[in-house]
């Protein structure tokens, strides 16, 4: 039986990706650059794996290790396209891979452009994203001449042992972490400050993180449509292409691993927002939102 246009039209667009990439697409690959919604996928097909099959295309491997190269060379692509040096955010929707693979195989995130200088280091083709690179400044301590060592005093057997106590700390740093209270019972607790925009403390439950994100939602791309208590929490829509959105739906954890230990279903969500990130098994359909690092890019105060 011939299968109904709009499926054909899905598994004919699979397939051409598919022979464009000379591998098959991941499921956010194709929403991201198909504008068919997921929706579209799952009437058709329960599970990505089979939508593939049908296509007649091999499972995707997420879980393959990827070579630097491809990191870089994709990383490089978004800096070419952005015309400056992408952050987390614009290389989320923009890149081709989780920015947190990226960090996670370099170290850090700010180390990017010094790897990607030495990858393309005498390749003409990444001329003009070098260009967009800044110089790489040299170490503090190159031009520094050698001190000249400190000549012994025979009168001194030993140095001297000099000891300090800790100064007075500001209003809101945590205490000194040796220092612990016995907890008062019948008192809430609080997280560690923060002052985040009035927030003064990190959230400790789920609640403190739906609070968080409507915090930051416009400024993370995020339009929120409803919020309920049944699964999935959250219904909202995201910029994906010019004069293009669409529609995701979330999950609010404290920690990402919670979703599996609630026994959530793995397709009826697309991204989990969390307070931390502690499930390194996460399926990699799930994209996760780890508040705790995304709000360090943010600025505290809104005025």
């Amino acid at each position: 039986m011939k299968p109904p246009a709009t499926q054909q039209r899905f598994l004919d667009l699979l397939v051409a990706m598919a022979r464009a990439a000379r591998r098959p697409p991941s499921r956010r690959e194709f929403l991201t650059n198909s504008g068919l919604s997921e929706n579209t996928i799952l009437r058709f097909f329960p599970t990505w794996t089979s939508a593939l099959q049908a296509a007649g295309l091999e499972p995707y491997t997420a879980n393959r290790r990827l070579d630097d190269r491809e990191i870089l060379e994709d990383w490089g692509r978004v800096t070419r396209k952005n015309r400056k040096i992408p952050s987390r955010r614009v290389y989320c929707h923009v890149g081709k891979f989780d920015h947190r693979t990226v960090a996670r195989r370099f170290a850090r995130w700010s180390q990017l452009p010094q790897e990607f200088r030495k990858f393309a280091q005498g390749k003409p083709e990444w001329a003009g994203v070098l260009a967009l690179l800044p110089s790489p400044s040299p170490s503090p301590s190159a031009n520094r001449a050698p001190a000249a060592p400190a000549s012994p005093d025979p009168r001194r057997a030993f140095p001297p042992v000099r000891f300090s106590l800790p100064g007075p700390q500001p209003p809101s740093s945590p205490p000194l972490p040796k220092i612990r209270h016995s907890r008062l019972r019948g008192r809430p607790t609080f997280g560690q400050p923060m002052d985040f925009r009035g927030l003064r403390h990190e959230p400790v439950n789920e609640q403190g993180v739906v609070l968080l994100f409507g915090m930051v939602a416009k400024e993370l791309g995020y339009i929120v449509e409803a919020v309920q208590s049944a699964f999935p929490d959250c219904e909202a829509k995201r910029q994906i292409a010019p004069h293009r959105w669409q529609r995701v739906h979330i999950e609010f954890e404290f920690e990402s691993r919670n979703f599996r230990d609630h026994g959530h279903s793995l397709t009826g969500c697309d991204v989990i927002v969390c307070w931390r990130h502690n499930w390194p098994d996460c399926p990699p359909h799930l994209e996760i939102l780890e508040l705790s690092t995304l709000i360090k890019s943010l600025p505290h105060s809104n005025a």
